[in-house]
């Protein structure tokens, strides 16, 4: 059976994405990076203008987001909604991290599901000239977030868990790992994909005004335990596991707000024996990649080629 030719795309992308972008555009021919102009008017507000806009017709067209602040969403729909009727032959958004997952649902009257509206506002994406647009989401906080959008996009959800999986065969005590999920939400979510390694279950419990992850199940002792989720705020909930030989942990998403990673750094001072060895994120949170570059023992897995891999889609 004949491979079929990959389709030339032209990849927009927000200023937070830039360096992301180029990563994709390096590991493929296809793709072709594309400029915006983000202006602003004298109040603030966006004055934006995309380039060669009538090289657009009949082209495959992608814009890779990044919704890291309520200040920078309108900019980016705004160029979003465009795009696609600019008679494009298709039009996919990939939006690494969907940043309103998490709050997802209505616990009581007056909570508002700030997940559902994101997913209303995508889904009024205009349609191109190929039909609806393809939608690229890493790791969402809860799969039944698929349904919240409606026929007006294609949710197409990527995981980071492959990355992370060849990373692990890199180390050198790859046969002595086991992963540990420090709540039932990630192990349902992520232990089909992992289930070659040995498993520990965890729990989250309060100690004083703390949330933080305990072991519920199996033996950590002597073993190199990875802790896996799909993201991570504070951190508050991450903590070595007793008897563990040493203690890593992954999540897709490095939201960090405020600098929050700081406290997983490693320092010389007394305790630091207890620090993780290593912290894995991806670049799905721009900001919290480039800050965090180069700093123990927080490590960068890039999402590009799977996002240059997802375009082809």
């Amino acid at each position: 059976m004949e491979t079929p030719n990959k389709k030339d795309v032209l990849l927009f992308y927000c200023v937070e994405s830039e360096e992301l972008a180029h990563k994709i555009a390096e590991l493929s021919d296809s793709i072709q990076l594309q400029s915006i102009n983000w202006r602003s008017f004298a109040d603030g507000f966006p004055n934006l203008f995309i380039n060669n806009a009538h090289n657009i017709r009949g082209r495959h067209v992608a814009f890779l987001a990044s919704f890291s602040s309520p200040c920078v969403i309108f900019e980016q729909l705004s160029v979003i909604f465009a795009l696609p009727r600019l008679f494009a032959a298709s039009f996919t958004l990939v939006l690494p991290f969907f940043p309103t997952g998490s709050f997802e649902r209505m616990e009581e009257e007056g909570d508002v599901a700030t997940a559902f509206t994101m997913a209303r506002i995508l889904s009024n994406i205009p349609i191109s000239r190929g039909g609806p647009t393809s939608l690229v989401i890493y790791d969402i906080h809860a799969l039944q977030e698929r349904f919240y959008f409606g026929d007006n996009v294609l949710p197409c959800f990527e995981t980071g868990i492959p990355l992370l999986k060849h990373r692990l065969h890199q180390l050198p005590d790859a046969d002595n790992i086991s992963i540990a999920f420090p709540d039932d939400g990630a192990w349902k979510r992520f232990h089909k994909q992992l289930q070659h390694f040995p498993m520990v279950v965890c729990t989250k419990v309060r100690e004083g005004d703390k949330r933080i992850v305990r072991l519920k199940e199996g033996s950590a002792a002597g073993r190199h335990v990875v802790i896996v989720d799909d993201l991570v705020q504070s951190g508050g909930t991450l903590i070595e596991c007793q008897g563990a030989a040493k203690v890593s942990a992954y999540v897709t998403h490095g939201v960090f707000p405020k600098q929050s990673w700081e406290r997983f750094m490693h320092k010389n001072e007394e305790g630091s024996e207890k620090a993780f060895a290593y912290f894995w994120i991806t670049d799905s949170c721009p900001a919290t990649a480039k800050a965090i570059a180069n700093k123990a023992p927080f490590e960068v897995i890039s999402l590009a080629g799977s996002i240059a891999d997802a375009l082809q889609i």
